[in-house]
């Protein structure tokens, strides 16, 4: 019997103008830009419509802009009766997995990842961290790479395992420009430095995960109605406290995006949904297997034809 997973995407993926055609045309998905305004009191749908970019861009804006524009594609689904057997995100995207199984309103996690992106954005000054992209390089020779210029130059880990060849680095200055200088140690073809405002998803990120870690306590996690397949573990979690555990520890440890999709495939999904901007991690999910199927909800055009 065939399943099927919604998977929504991270920072990187957002583009001025997302979720405007839904936004205009079906009365659910409008709302869910009307009550994003309204409960970070600002108005993030025009910024998210109508830009500029450079605002956009602004870890602080690109979370709850995304997870918004998710959303609002997710209810245009929801309106049709097409529903998950498991949901996953990428990074930022796990908080809109999260609302789609129920977990979280959406209310409570716009709230959250417009402060998650400020406490990441102000937990290391300026120019200290750094991330950039290895190609081709295997992921346990990238690991003691890392581990080697961490004990030489300054702390550099895994960050994002995103499929075969294709892993993020994250960490000091220093230590990411390590890797890139000697990449080739680890069998990679070559690295490329990333326009990011903070080193995510490394051990320099532990300051902003304790600083959500207690705006969490005071939100109510319900009990998933499908599984949720986790970032840190690349494994399903269905208890919710659990899962407000996990949201600390995703924001300072590895994205484990290819051990999730490959969980999911072994498990019986061959249909994978990726619901908001863009279309980064259908050609992630390619890449890690080309024989499933994959669907892009990113248009109304595209949510009338799936369906």
């Amino acid at each position: 019997m065939s399943k099927i997973a919604f998977v929504f995407p991270g920072q990187g993926a957002q583009a001025v103008g997302m979720g405007r055609d839904v936004y205009e045309a079906l009365p659910h998905s409008r709302a869910v830009f009307e009550k994003g305004d309204e409960v970070l009191g600002f108005p993030l749908s025009q910024l998210i419509f109508e830009g500029p970019d450079s605002d956009l861009k602004q870890t602080v804006n690109t979370q709850p802009a995304l997870l918004t524009a998710s959303v609002a594609y997710l209810e245009a689904l929801r309106d049709q009766g097409m529903k998950p057997d498991y949901v996953a995100g990428h990074s930022l995207g796990e908080y809109s997995a999260l609302v789609a199984a129920g977990v979280l309103s959406y209310e409570d996690a716009v709230r959250l990842v417009r402060l998650r992106g400020r406490f990441m954005e102000e937990a290391v000054p300026g120019g200290q961290g750094a991330m950039a992209a290895v190609l081709g390089a295997e992921r346990d020779a990238l690991a003691e790479l890392c581990r080697s210029v961490s004990e030489e130059s300054g702390v550099v880990e895994l960050a994002n395992v995103n499929c075969p060849g294709q892993i993020v680095v994250s960490g000091s200055q220093a230590g990411v420009n390590g890797v890139v200088q000697r990449v080739k140690e680890a069998g990679g073809k070559r690295a490329i430095p990333l326009e990011v405002s903070g080193p995510f998803h490394s051990s320099m990120m532990k300051a902003a995960a304790d600083r959500l870690a207690d705006e969490l306590k005071s939100v109510t996690f319900n009990a998933p109605a499908v599984p949720v397949i986790v970032n840190v573990t690349a494994a399903p979690v269905t208890d919710p406290e659990e899962i407000r555990e996990l949201l600390v520890r995703q924001v300072y440890s590895p994205v484990l995006w290819q051990d999730s999709i490959e969980w999911l495939i072994a498990d019986g999904v061959d249909t994978f949904v990726e619901i908001g901007s863009g279309s980064v991690l259908a050609g992630l999910i390619r890449k890690i297997d080309k024989t499933v199927k994959v669907i892009n909800i990113n248009t109304l055009e595209s949510v009338q034809v799936v369906l």
